[in-house]
């Protein structure tokens, strides 16, 4: 089957063509600026191809059809028609406790979704906008949603539920949710198998570390907690959000800047993080190359980073009654060497033995822990756009 997989945002969209058989990328690329002039930048892998263009793009459905052009093209496309395309795979950032795996979407789903709008107001009007543009250009084209916090609707009550008065629960869904599902599905899958076992049998902590991080505890192949909550906002610090927070420190600022509740979350979701702390970057390659040259701001806020996953992943192993595997994924997980040994540095305790020459690699799939470490670590580097893919085949093949 080939699979077109869909990531829409506001004013971008990220696609990839795939095929479910044999994994491979056949196309994939973004358009930018989309409602305001348009810029699509279509990649083609097998041919080390990349084509940048210039079109118009006043709504989604001019970039998806922009998209379909591509593929087709004489010039730098991969398939002849249109109707090669067998489905197409949506991310859906938030699907409350409507869904707990991908769905074939109907107009009952579509509505679900909308229904979740309050729950992420930056996120899901924009997948529903792009879903909407894909059924107008591709009508009759089976479509799939793939949902970030469907993987994490397994937790136990006592992981989600926050200590507030019940009836915020009942009436507005107030709970954590998680995000990240897709990747962190993903990598414990792949954990399971590089270990030999199934996924049933053993007890994984994945690490999800980029500008968005997360970690989650999963036991026999189901989420039982996870650090992201209610919104992207909880858990740890990350590239600009604060990660968890004492509440009543928003009080105290709101009261004496005079900031409404906009301006203090614009703080929070933009200015925080290690970019806060340091003064110098979001990026931690920037951060590790200031804390080269000695700057205590940049130190700082890569050894709290640090700190903050370390403590999770002791609190996660303690939540599950053991772990297995340690997985490392995403931009900083998946290329930060020096931030995977400063992690696991110290968990010898619970059985981490890391070989320091196994883990001075980056992007590859492999085992970074030494030979006679009791919790094996391994960095797997995530696909998300492959597990949608391989969700809307099997949905679509039933």
């Amino acid at each position: 089957m080939k699979i077109l997989v869909i990531n829409a945002g506001s004013s971008s969209l990220k696609y990839q063509l795939m095929d479910s058989v044999s994994h491979d990328v056949l196309a994939k690329g973004l358009c930018e600026r989309i409602g305001i002039d348009g810029r699509l930048t279509h990649k083609v892998p097998a041919k080390d191809l990349k084509k940048e263009f210039e079109i118009p793009m006043p709504t989604h459905s001019e970039a998806i059809q922009s998209v379909l052009d591509a593929l087709v093209s004489s010039e730098h496309g991969v398939i002849a028609d249109v109707k090669e395309i067998d489905a197409v795979g949506h991310r859906v950032v938030h699907g409350g406790e409507s869904f707990a795996q991908s769905v074939l979407i109907t107009e009952d789903v579509m509505k679900a979704i909308e229904d979740c709008i309050p729950l992420a107001p930056l996120h899901n009007p924009a997948n529903i906008t792009g879903i909407k543009a894909c059924q107008s250009v591709m009508p009759g084209v089976p479509m799939v949603a793939v949902f970030d916090t469907a993987f994490h609707q397994t937790m136990p009550e006592k992981a989600y539920i926050y200590a507030l008065p019940y009836e915020y629960y009942e009436k507005d869904k107030v709970r954590r949710y998680g995000f990240h599902g897709t990747s962190h599905r993903y990598v414990s899958a792949r954990a399971a198998a590089m270990l030999g076992k199934s996924i049933d049998q053993v007890k994984i902590i994945t690490c999800h570390l980029g500008n968005g991080s997360s970690v989650a505890a999963v036991d026999c192949g189901k989420s039982v907690d996870t650090s992201m909550g209610f919104t992207p906002l909880a858990g740890l610090p990350m590239g600009t959000r604060s990660g968890d927070l004492d509440a009543g420190i928003l009080q105290y600022l709101m009261n004496k800047y005079g900031w409404n509740i906009d301006e203090a979350l614009n703080v929070l979701n933009k200015k925080s993080g290690v970019l806060g702390i340091s003064g110098v970057s979001s990026d931690f390659r920037d951060l590790e190359a200031a804390a080269e040259k000695k700057e205590h701001r940049a130190i700082l806020a890569l050894d709290t980073f640090n700190y903050n996953v370390k403590k999770l992943i002791g609190a996660y192993a303690a939540a599950m009654g053991g772990v297995d595997a340690i997985v490392f994924t995403a931009g900083v997980g998946e290329n930060g060497p020096e931030t995977r040994m400063a992690i696991a540095s110290g968990l010898e305790f619970m059985g981490v033995k890391m070989d320091e020459a196994a883990n001075k690699v980056r992007g590859k799939e492999t085992v970074i822990s030494a030979a006679d470490s009791k919790v094996k670590v391994l960095l797997i580097p995530t696909d998300e756009e492959l597990m949608i893919a391989m969700d809307t085949a099997e949905i679509v093949g039933k």
